[in-house]
């Protein structure tokens, strides 16, 4: 199969089976257009699962890159969640973004977008233990710790608030977590 019927099967067809097809033939050619993908990632007639699927075995099989494939798909289900209740496939692929690139703070920031406070969805305390995760990986984490003040400030915790308003006014956004003080006795504990 070419290359232009890969490409017209990603963009217009309908049929899953043709779809899967023609993606697997991609990777059989060892297809390394990233571009190409994207036209699978936006074609309306694929439902969530399937794009998981294709985006799952995309990335396992050209791991230079998942990280943008991850990304896509958080971007599609943050794009839909509203619609389809992807808040958690949302989170999930954001996640996943940080577990192949976690210096990169674009998908911590974007996961903590997500929240949705009437549902709390994805869960707060989640959002919370992920944008800590991410402090200790991101070379400037200063927008990283203003998010935590704000959702240590929706659950009311004082003292998590304070103590995170500290650590951005301390980070200035130049050193990473690396070069921030603990206070004595550690930090508070959530």
């Amino acid at each position: 199969m070419k290359i232009e019927e890969i490409k017209r099967r990603f963009e217009f067809s309908s049929d899953f089976n043709e779809i899967f097809d023609a993606f697997e033939e991609s990777l059989r050619q060892k297809v390394r257009e990233i571009d190409l993908y994207r036209l699978l990632f936006m074609n309306p007639s694929l439902s969530p699962d399937e794009l998981c699927l294709f985006g799952e075995k995309l990335a396992k099989e050209t791991r230079e890159f998942a990280f943008d494939i991850y990304i896509w798909l958080a971007r599609i289900f943050e794009a839909t969640h509203s619609m389809l209740d992807n808040y958690e496939l949302t989170f999930s692929y954001y996640r996943k973004a940080a577990a192949v690139r976690p210096d990169i703070i674009d998908s911590y920031l974007r996961a903590a977008d997500c929240y949705e406070p009437d549902l709390n969805i994805p869960p707060i305390a989640r959002i919370i233990e992920f944008l800590k995760s991410g402090t200790e990986h991101v070379g400037r984490p200063k927008e990283l710790y203003e998010r935590l003040v704000y959702f240590y400030e929706i659950l009311g915790n004082d003292e998590m608030q304070e103590y995170f308003g500290r650590k951005a006014a301390d980070s200035g956004g130049g050193e990473g977590p690396e070069h921030d003080a603990v206070p004595p006795g550690g930090p508070p504990v959530a």
